[in-house]
């Protein structure tokens, strides 16, 4: 039987509550836009397979809460992530100013080698903006990230910011792709799929959710 995938990765999404995590996440995975939502509890996750250059890369997105008081579960996914993007709404300044927490968050929590892009969301309500695109690109390099301004809404940057940070990833990760790859690939996922079995109530094969 065929491999459905190379290697896979997991990548983050952080943010304040209500800058449009799970919306991305939807649009991005199932194509779908939900105007109106029940706020993340706890974490969630969906999957997609990306091709990149020729290697088949399964990437686990997991959707975090922003609430202040689901902080602490959130935190213990960051050391198991790869990738991580740190999400603001352009009509919310505020959102904007909590990125360098969340940033300050990802340089204690996650490791070394985490690769992060900076996603300023919503930006099809451009009459509601109050986030420059440019005080995001100064921020994102200021930080040395890549910068999307996106929208799940229109579908505008929602594929391009994925797969960049997914390309990021695997370029970071090349030198161990022997040992994901191959042989390995099995006894990989095991420890994944074990390692979530202790953690998250199992909804179906691809998506899982935790209450908390």
């Amino acid at each position: 039987m065929a491999k459905q995938y190379d290697v896979l990765f997991r990548l983050l999404l952080l943010g304040d509550s209500g800058v449009g995590k799970t919306c991305l996440l939807c649009r991005f995975t199932d194509n779908e836009f939900h105007p109106s939502h029940i706020s993340t509890i706890g974490v969630d996750f969906k999957m997609k397979t990306l091709e990149i250059d020729g290697v088949k890369v399964r990437i686990q997105i997991w959707d975090t809460a922003g609430q202040e008081r689901y902080q602490t579960i959130t935190k213990q996914y960051y050391r198991r992530a790869q990738g991580i993007f740190l999400v603001y709404d352009i009509t919310s300044e505020r959102s904007f100013q909590h990125i360098m927490k969340w940033a300050s968050d990802v340089d204690e929590y996650a490791p070394e080698k985490v690769q992060k892009i900076l996603v300023g969301n919503k930006s099809d309500e451009e009459h509601k903006r109050q986030v420059a695109t440019e005080q995001g690109n100064k921020l994102a390099k200021a930080y040395g990230m890549d910068f999307f301004e996106t929208s799940a809404f229109t579908n505008h940057n929602i594929t391009e910011s994925f797969t960049r940070l997914a390309e990021l990833v695997l370029q970071a990760n090349k030198k161990d792709l022997d040992l994901l790859g191959g042989s390995m690939n099995d006894q990989f996922d095991l420890a994944v799929l074990e390692e979530q079995e202790g953690l998250c109530n199992v909804s179906d094969g691809t998506h899982k959710s935790c209450w908390c």
